[in-house]
């Protein structure tokens, strides 16, 4: 297992290495010059050229991207062209409500992706099945923003019960924690549901219903446990991708985490903010990857086995 954390590890460090580059590039090849789009388009073109030359843009590529990787050794992501701060400090100041965010969301996708699976296969082609069934397909198909705005019009302006936008507090979230989760817990349901109906088909289900095991039982007991595996490793990626940013779901509800931070930095071309907002999110994604292949080789004897 050690050597294959280390290959794994290994991983990370080329996959982030080449997310490094191709957007260090794609920034740079993208029409339009940063210090023009911080300045007023009537400023003078010495004024631009002094600022081009403080912010390092006059340099050519290598030097500009062999400065900039100097940079994320040693743990330093750079100072927002547009803010004027720190990288380091917006990102440690925004992370913190994209964890809160995404540990509600997951919550939300993996408590109702997982019972709404197990209760399909209970019920299995009657009426809580097509309901379930019907809720995931919508969970899947249906963009965010769209899910948002339903639950936004139907559960502030129809019914008063939550907050439109985030105002600091918990129970704030729980909207935006419903609409980021929505599409996890369609996947969710669907995973674990197929996953159910395939092991209860086989034998040792039938052995267990022979010796007078009921069938809901058998679902809990025996099935849930050789059909969770895979579920857990979609559960690791999806909180990865959540801690990533959530750039839709943080935009429509004004939540200050990573993903209205990029966001900001695509609209001003702020690009060490872009740089750093990306490459901490391939980050996590791929520490998400990493872990639940860890989680499935700890859990499954199997792959432990070779």
């Amino acid at each position: 297992m050690m050597a294959g954390l280390v290959r794994r590890l290994s991983g990370v460090v080329l996959v982030l290495i080449g997310v490094m580059l191709l957007i260090f590039v794609m920034l740079r090849i993208i029409p339009g010059d940063p210090a023009s789009v911080l300045l007023n388009e009537h400023v003078s073109p010495a004024t631009i050229e002094k600022l081009t030359e403080s912010m390092g843009l006059n340099k050519s590529l290598p030097e500009q991207f062999w400065d900039y990787l100097k940079g994320v050794l040693k743990g330093d992501f750079g100072e927002s062209y547009y803010l004027h701060q720190s990288v380091n400090a917006l990102m440690t100041e925004a992370f913190p409500y994209t964890i809160r965010l995404a540990c509600m969301a997951a919550a939300f996708a993996w408590c109702f992706g997982i019972f709404s699976g197990i209760i399909s296969v209970i019920r299995y082609e009657r009426l809580l099945d097509y309901l379930f069934r019907g809720l995931s397909l919508l969970g899947i198909s249906v963009p965010i923003f769209m899910v948002a705005l339903f639950l936004q019009y139907l559960l502030y302006y129809r019914w008063s019960l939550v907050p439109l936008t985030y105002d600091g507090s918990i129970f704030s979230l729980i909207l935006p924690a419903v609409v980021l989760g929505w599409d996890s817990a369609g996947s969710i349901a669907r995973l674990t549901r197929s996953g159910l109906i395939e092991q209860m088909g086989e034998p040792y289900i039938d052995t267990a219903k022979a010796k007078g095991l009921i069938h809901a039982k058998a679902v809990w007991t025996h099935a849930l446990r050789n059909a969770i595996l895979p579920v857990i490793t979609m559960m690791a990626l999806q909180l990865s991708g959540m801690l990533s940013g959530a750039v839709i779901t943080e935009s429509i509800f004004g939540i200050p985490g990573l993903g209205r931070l990029a966001l900001t930095a695509i609209q001003t071309r702020d690009m060490p903010l872009l740089q750093g907002t990306v490459l901490f999110s391939a980050f996590l994604i791929a520490l998400g990857n990493m872990a639940a292949d860890i989680i499935n080789t700890l859990l499954d004897p199997r792959r432990r086995w070779g």
